[in-house]
């Protein structure tokens, strides 16, 4: 079983470049330069879910509620 799939894309000449600059100074491929740029783009997208997620429940009632009711009860444990 392969441990990667090819692809055909296209990018500017200017991001060839710094893509080619950048592989050279860090002495790693392009394709694994590519692949550490995609992570890390989509490691900082689900950060900004993950916040956007707790933006949208700040001001919810029901959630907290239960945040006050789950205080409340981690309180009570840890005063025993």
């Amino acid at each position: 079983m392969k441990n990667t799939v090819t692809f055909t894309s296209a990018i500017s000449p200017e991001m060839i470049t710094i893509l080619n600059e950048y592989s050279k100074k860090l002495n790693i491929p392009k394709s694994q330069f590519i692949s550490l740029a995609i992570k890390n783009y989509i490691t900082e997208l689900k950060k900004q879910e993950y916040i956007q997620s707790f933006k949208k429940v700040k001001n919810d009632s029901e959630i907290i509620s239960l945040t006050n009711d789950g205080i409340d009860d981690f309180l009570e444990l840890i005063s025993k």
